[in-house]
């Protein structure tokens, strides 16, 4: 798998904001299929950082319904990355 396609966007919260903040987690929203190491050495290379640990989350569609019609959104999954201390890393500088 190619490490462009394991990481797909930033996931930016109030949540997750705080933790980058208080605890030095970045957290991103990766293909369904990809592993934690995967996605270590995604962020490794693509981002130029020190990875301590990764973290994982199979997260759910929601059922939504628009008058008569139900739909699903679709399952994704997310990580959590847990940079080194000497590690920053900002998604609006890059």
């Amino acid at each position: 798998m190619n490490i462009y396609d394991v990481i797909k966007k930033p996931l930016i919260t109030e949540k997750t904001t705080l933790a980058k903040d208080t605890n030095n987690v970045v957290a991103v929203v990766v293909s369904g299929d990809a592993n934690k190491i995967q996605i270590k050495q995604a962020a490794e290379k693509l981002f130029k950082v020190d990875v301590k640990a990764v973290r994982t989350i199979n997260m759910a569609g929601k059922v939504k319904r628009t008058g008569r019609n139900i739909g699903k959104r679709s399952n994704w999954k997310k990580a959590y990355i847990s940079l080194n201390v000497g590690s920053n890393l900002d998604f609006f500088e890059l």
